[in-house]
């Protein structure tokens, strides 16, 4: 049996998480002394006050190579071979870790087999490749092909997200206090995404409705050169207003229902408040890996 494995951030709901047979691994939120399992947060009431956390932004942390043993252990206690597919690298060090961690569970286990694989990203972006791996294993691929379906995953989807103001960032050391500030005073709204693992400027326009605008664009362009696979709409903070752009206007254009979920706070708490979308394409979107497969997988 493969079993899958991926983190919190990629920020699937535990009863999807179960229905797909994935198994997750948290990360944790740090808040006033205050440490958060992010697979068990109720996100929307922790989001509630966000605006508050400006000046005092919670941090974050990886799981511990003790808690990533114990995944790997259990499946190679089972006879089962793993899949694991993790938050990129540039964002966080658990990949590292889960490598760190199956080598050490191998050394204990001479038949124990695993992939795992970078994902370059987080939300969604981050967790469609995952979905991509359940269906290779529902249909009968052995390790190696699900490995593949991950890849192929990757350089298909793209992340568009863009935020209600640029102080979250600038607080955070993304952007310079002065960019901030003219940033916010001009209405600069930039559309952010994820580019070899790493969030990058994707478009600047001068306000958050045109940047709203430039993703739907973007979207439209993406589906008509390479078609639509799957979507979601991504928030951080408020969920109303996520859910009034789904259905006026991201559901009118793809022709069918499409959910609304809050962006795990280990990366939302980086970005402030904010509306997006992660989507899937049938074939490889040009530009969003420069790299080889190969750089973003171990193996044992």
């Amino acid at each position: 049996m493969i079993r899958i494995i991926t983190d919190s951030v990629a920020s699937i709901p535990a009863e999807v998480a179960a229905a797909h047979d994935v198994e997750v691994v948290t990360l944790f939120v740090n808040r006033d002394g205050v440490e958060y399992a992010d697979a068990d947060m109720d996100l929307d009431a922790f989001y509630a006050d966000i605006q508050q956390m400006v000046d005092d932004i919670p941090t974050s942390s990886q799981p511990s190579q003790a808690v990533l043993e114990e995944a790997f252990e259990s499946a190679a206690l089972a006879g089962d071979e793993v899949l694991g597919v993790f938050i990129s690298t540039g964002l966080s060090g658990t990949f590292d870790g889960a490598v760190r961690a199956a080598r050490s569970v191998k050394a204990r286990n001479l038949n124990f087999r695993c992939v795992l694989i970078d994902s370059t990203s987080c939300g969604y972006d981050e967790a469609w490749p995952v979905f991509d791996a359940v269906d290779a294993r529902d249909a009968g691929d052995d390790l190696l092909a699900c490995a593949a379906a991950v890849h192929r995953g990757i350089e298909s989807t793209r992340f568009l997200f863009t935020p209600e103001t640029l102080t979250f960032l600038k607080k955070g050391g993304r952007i310079g206090g002065a960019a901030a500030l003219l940033g916010n005073l001009i209405q600069l709204a930039p559309v952010l995404t994820v580019v070899d693992g790493q969030a990058t400027t994707f478009a600047k326009v001068r306000t958050r409705k045109k940047a709203l605008a430039r993703i739907v664009d973007t979207l439209r362009a993406d589906i008509e050169a390479h078609g639509l696979k799957r979507i979601v709409v991504h928030y951080i903070g408020d969920k109303a207003p996520a859910v009034t752009w789904a259905r006026d206007v991201i559901e009118p254009l793809v022709g069918r229902a499409v959910d609304v979920l809050p962006v795990s706070p280990v990366i939302g708490l980086h970005v402030g408040p904010a509306i997006g979308i992660a989507y899937e394409c049938m074939s490889q979107i040009a530009g969003k890996i420069t790299g080889e497969a190969a750089e973003r997988e171990f193996a044992l």
